[in-house]
């Protein structure tokens, strides 16, 4: 997109899911508002606290209300919070119900993919219905690397996924950096029915079999040191909901394959 162009009156949403964020989520407002106040675009950022039992809500609100000047013109920010800790699935997904922007979509609290990335999607966007950034592409920099164990971890994640899930045109279904068309946006998460963090693997199977491609783009990305991920109990909660999603995308698959050979039927 040139310097000129923009999408209409608001052009640009992005959903921050956040837990328990109080000491990175400034870091992650202030970095995105400084890259947003220098576009052309009129943008809004949507924080959705799931649930925390930190300040997370009160940095983003504080955040929020002191946006002054040219970037309170460009820039809306907001927060919403849940009615407890429902799930990041959950969490984008009320986020993108109440986003007015013609693009939507979301990136992480704790800024682990540069903001800088949406110079190229708002490109790709004008061609591609939506945009998923994927680490695993040649032209990705990775500026903090996974620890050892969270490596091999992600390695045998993609390789279940291929082997279960026939996603083999998304090699990275975890990178917390996707954005579509509003419109493509409402279509898939109105389907979307899984509130934790597996929300991208259904997100990316309901695109495929409705048959929305999605263009991938290279990052810049950093692990997260300070992650709170339990190795163990997140590991299994994480495995239950991918059983869960295989065996609603066979039954999709199913009713898509009998819908379409009812149809072949009558004509």
């Amino acid at each position: 997109m040139n310097s000129a162009q923009s999408f209409g009156s608001m052009d640009l949403s992005i959903i921050i899911p956040a837990y328990n964020e109080e000491k990175r989520l400034g870091y992650t407002l202030t970095r995105t508002c400084e890259f947003l106040a220098q576009r052309p675009w009129v943008s809004e950022i949507i924080v959705v606290d799931d649930g925390s039992g930190d300040g997370t809500t009160r940095v983003a609100e504080a955040f929020a209300a002191a946006l002054s000047g040219e970037t309170a013109e460009r820039v809306i920010c907001s927060c919403r919070r849940n009615p407890g800790n429902r799930g990041k699935g959950y969490s984008v997904r009320r986020g993108i119900e109440e986003a007015a922007g013609r693009v939507v979509g979301f990136m992480d609290a704790d800024y682990k993919t540069d903001i800088h990335g949406l110079d190229m999607v708002m490109e790709l966007l004008e061609e591609w219905p939506g945009v998923v950034g994927d680490r695993t592409l040649s032209g990705t920099r990775i500026e903090v690397p996974r620890r050892m164990y969270r490596d091999l971890g992600s390695r045998l994640f993609r390789w279940l996924l291929r082997l279960g899930m026939g996603l083999r045109d998304y090699p990275d279904t975890q990178c917390g950096f996707k954005f579509f068309r509003a419109e493509v946006a409402r279509e898939l998460f109105a389907r979307q029915r899984t509130d934790g963090f597996m929300f991208d693997v259904e997100i990316l199977l309901l695109a495929a079999s409705h048959q929305i491609a999605l263009a991938r783009m290279p990052v810049t990305w950093s692990d997260d040191p300070d992650s709170r991920f339990n190795l163990m109990s997140g590991s299994l909660r994480n495995t239950l909901e991918l059983l869960r999603l295989y065996w609603w995308h066979r039954r999709r698959t199913r009713e898509l394959y009998a819908g379409h050979r009812e149809t072949l039927s009558r004509e």
